[in-house]
């Protein structure tokens, strides 16, 4: 049975995050093409993050890379204790299957049938919850990313922020441009923040006393 391995398998989705391309513009073409007021390639400031260190050193990947794995733990351990039930059972079935009549075999047949059906069903269950949460958490994820590079190119007037991982099209890029120490850094304190904020109170409950 695949039981905990399907699920251990979609933790990995955490460190696959997808970080787009993103193009900020600062000029308006004039449509004229000796204008000096429209950018020209060499007036464009590029930079470019390294996915894989961003994942890597990103503070809030590593909290929500440990929750889920603690889940995955508690659903592996459900899974592995419904499925050691049904199997002793179905050794204390096939130990005194002579003593039984074939209407008392036949309806414990049926009756683990249904268990072992009633397994896998609550094993999709547990898999449908992960892939919940993990989609939770890589939207929120790329959203604080995307967020803050916005906000940096616009501040440092970077009209084109690039990934670079083994699986995008920038194959080399000098130390220069890479900005990831400085991106982590920040993303890394804003997260501190956030997570250092006190929970909002349910002012309802409140006024209803």
């Amino acid at each position: 049975m695949k039981n905990a391995s399907l699920i251990l398998n979609g933790v990995l989705l955490v460190a696959v995050v997808v970080l787009y391309v993103l193009h900020f513009s600062s000029g308006k073409s004039s449509g004229a093409s000796n204008s000096g007021s429209s950018l020209t390639p060499s007036d464009l400031k590029v930079a470019f993050i390294n996915q894989d260190t961003v994942l890597k050193y990103y503070e809030y990947v590593k909290v929500n890379s440990a929750a889920l794995e603690e889940k995955v733990k508690g659903f592996r351990q459900q899974l592995e204790t419904r499925q050691a039930s049904l199997e002793r059972e179905v050794q204390q079935y096939r130990a005194g299957a002579g003593n039984l009549t074939m209407n008392q075999a036949r309806d414990l047949e049926a009756a683990l049938q249904q268990k072992g059906q009633n397994l896998q069903l609550f094993e999709q269950s547990l898999q449908q919850q992960m892939m919940t949460e993990q989609g939770r958490v890589a939207e929120e994820l790329y959203g604080k990313i995307t967020d803050y590079l916005k906000e940096y190119s616009k501040e440092r007037g970077i009209a084109v922020i690039m990934r670079y991982d083994r699986e995008s099209d920038l194959l080399v890029g000098g130390d220069s441009l890479d900005i990831s120490k400085d991106v982590i850094k920040g993303l890394n304190e804003r997260w501190s923040v956030e997570k250092n904020k006190p929970a909002k109170t349910d002012t309802t409950k409140a006024k209803g006393k």
